[in-house]
């Protein structure tokens, strides 16, 4: 794939089964037992059973071996597996390694997966507690220092400079807030289910990293989510209709960090981001206009208007009131902030429930959804539709 063209991956696998364990704060169990859970729920979805699967693709930061999935899961011989790094940033990603591998003969059924106890176990949330050297790890010897430790600190960067550029206030990030948990509020799925807020809510939350408040960092969580990738043709003859890869991309801007990409020209956009859009674009054929469900990765409020303005659902600080009036349907399923924080895993689950007709906020006709992975870091992103 070249960043200038159109890449021949487009339309060539599709999504055949989702599956997840319940969300929670505490699971009780192991990450492996998460991951098989999750893994068994989606095969049982497509309709498929562990010896049909040859290939598994995670997140470098999940604990769980792709070999040890397999003998857990009660797989056989796998000729695919692979791993997607950067955090957040992996879960469209691992799609997209999944339909490669599909595309190309590498694998017949590829099953991706993410499964963690982010709450009760590691919480990234907390930030840097213990660096080893490294040359991926030099980048933070210039923000730690001054007290950048956690992950809402590396954001409020970007957010007050986005704030000051375009004269708004923090209250552009809390319509973000309102609109997640109010989805999340009637999906029985989502941690806060029943629990919808208000702007005065959110402005009343308390401050974490000023310009950010609480309602403006996703949760944490405990859970699984895998999602069952093959051929658009194989899919056709299994229990769910397909849902189609319509282009997968990942992107990383130039002078690229983790989350502390402070040295750029500017900070109020997510040049990663952009070359994830430029793909997508170009591969699927579409334009913004023609996207029915936007399922945007909200680990942070403001990298949510940040991603609206890459892919050019409006101008540059614009979004604050393009989502404030709702003209795209939005993290339906509650998004991170209000459903739970898989990684972004889960919401590529929800756009694929939009698309078979099966969501809980359903949007009536929706024939196409655009999912992206985490921001501030490299980053993937998607392009599904209907098959047919």
């Amino acid at each position: 794939m070249s960043v200038h063209t159109k890449d021949r991956l487009g339309g060539r696998a599709a999504i055949a089964g989702i599956g997840a364990t319940e969300f929670s704060k505490d699971s009780g169990r192991s990450e492996l037992k998460l991951a098989v859970e999750a893994v068994h729920a989606a095969l049982d979805d497509a309709g498929l059973s562990p010896g049909d699967v040859d290939g598994l693709v995670t997140f470098t930061m999940d604990t769980n071996p792709e070999i040890t999935v397999a003998q857990a899961a009660g797989m056989g011989e796998l000729s695919f597996f692979s791993r997607v790094h950067y955090g957040g940033g992996a879960a469209c990603g691992t799609v997209q390694q999944a339909a490669l591998a599909v595309a190309s003969g590498v694998a017949e059924v590829v099953v991706c997966y993410r499964a963690f106890n982010e709450r009760s176990g590691r919480r990234f949330g907390s930030g840097v507690q213990h660096r080893e050297p490294s040359a991926e790890g030099a980048a933070l010897g210039w923000s730690l220092p001054f007290g950048l430790l956690t992950p809402a600190s590396w954001v409020a960067m970007a957010a007050q400079r986005y704030l000051h550029e375009y004269g708004l206030t923090p209250e552009a990030f809390g319509h973000v807030a309102v609109v997640d948990r109010k989805y999340a509020a009637t999906n029985p799925a989502a941690y806060f289910y029943g629990k919808p807020i208000t702007l005065d809510d959110h402005a009343a939350s308390r401050w974490i990293v000023d310009p950010l408040r609480l309602l403006d960092c996703c949760q944490e969580t405990d859970g699984g989510q895998a999602i069952v990738v093959t051929s658009v043709e194989r899919a056709r003859d299994l229990r769910r209709a397909p849902v189609v890869i319509e282009a997968a991309a990942q992107g990383a801007g130039r002078a690229q960090e983790q989350m502390t990409s402070f040295y750029r020209d500017g900070l109020t956009g997510l040049p990663e981001m952009s070359v994830v859009a430029r793909q997508l674009w170009r591969t699927s054929g579409l334009r913004p206009s023609d996207i029915d469900v936007g399922i945007l990765y909200d680990h942070f409020t403001p990298f949510v208007l940040m991603q609206l303005e890459e892919f050019g659902f409006c101008g540059p600080g614009e979004a604050a009131d393009f989502v404030a009036e709702e003209r795209l349907p939005l993290n339906t399923h509650g998004g991170q902030l209000g459903e739970a924080y898989l990684h972004g895993m889960n919401g590529i689950a929800e756009g694929v429930r939009q698309l078979r007709g099966t969501a809980v906020n359903q949007m009536a006709g929706a024939a196409t959804a655009l999912v992206t992975a985490g921001t501030g870091v490299p980053t993937s992103g998607l392009v599904l539709g209907r098959d047919g």
